[in-house]
């Protein structure tokens, strides 16, 4: 684990079962106001198969934040300083909702470092349906007046609304209270402005798309679009899942994860 200087600052990274980074390895790319945290129940499986690299994206976790606007092809640039650093073949990418699109910018702008895709509950541009856009206005009015806490609790609320998700909604809750008010703003304003719907036919690698059945935040419409747009996509619909799928699903997905990985690498 360490810190890379980019341009802009500094990236967290961890790397696992750093004894095999000459074969294939895996990218975990966390969702918006959250970390490498987001993957503690992915990594430890993975990397008996795999060197897992792990980061906190610009503006996220343990990586420094940002002094201007972010764009989601800037995060990509450091990401990818990342990459070339650690990596000596294509990365298996991982990617959770603003994770997943900045998987498919990194597959665009370095085809040569992804091996494939595995894109959760993401987007090539932002659809929400109506519930999920009135959640987006109370997010960012509780962003405006300054109240973080309050952010926590509203999207950990959603995102893990059984009771038996007691844990998991108190952990959501405090890593995205623990966001600056201006870095939460500037990661918010780089997933708006995503857009790459007409370059989806651009990306020439094996994709696997995952879909929540209840995600709220992210609408399935969003979802089928990658799947139908991307050449050889395959999409997987995980029952009774919301939008944090790898953690309230965790043996389904990490078994499609692992399937899928096994059918490109003959495991």
């Amino acid at each position: 684990m360490g810190h890379y200087q980019v341009e802009d600052g500094q990236i967290y990274y961890e790397i696992h079962n750093p004894f095999d980074c000459e074969g294939p390895g895996v990218l975990f790319l966390h969702g918006l106001g959250s970390c490498s945290e987001d993957w503690g129940l992915q990594i430890p499986i993975v990397s008996e198969r795999y060197w897992v690299l792990a980061l906190d994206m610009p503006g996220h976790g343990r990586s420094s934040q940002p002094t201007g606007w972010l764009s989601i092809e800037n995060i990509v640039l450091q990401i990818a300083a990342v990459v070339k650093e650690q990596a000596e073949s294509p990365l298996h990418v991982v990617g959770l909702s603003l994770g997943g699109a900045v998987a498919m910018q990194l597959a665009l702008d370095y085809p040569e470092a992804v091996r494939s895709l595995i894109l959760v509950n993401t987007f090539a541009k932002l659809h929400s349906g109506s519930s999920g856009f009135l959640r987006k206005l109370v997010r960012l009015t509780f962003v405006a007046l300054g109240r973080m806490d309050q952010v926590g609790q509203w999207v950990a609320a959603g995102l893990f609304p059984e009771p038996d998700q007691e844990l998991l909604r108190q952990a959501a809750a405090e890593r995205i209270a623990s966001n600056p008010r201006g870095a939460y703003l500037r990661a918010i304003w780089a997933a708006t402005r995503f857009d790459i719907r007409d370059r989806l036919h651009e990306i020439n690698t094996p994709t696997l798309v995952v879909a929540g059945e209840l995600d709220q935040t992210v609408s399935m419409e969003a979802k089928k679009e990658l799947a139908d747009n991307i050449p050889g996509a395959h999409l997987v619909v995980i029952p009774d899942s919301g939008h944090a799928t790898p953690l309230d699903a965790v043996e389904e997905f990490n078994r499609t994860l692992l399937e899928f990985l096994s059918k490109l690498d003959g495991g």
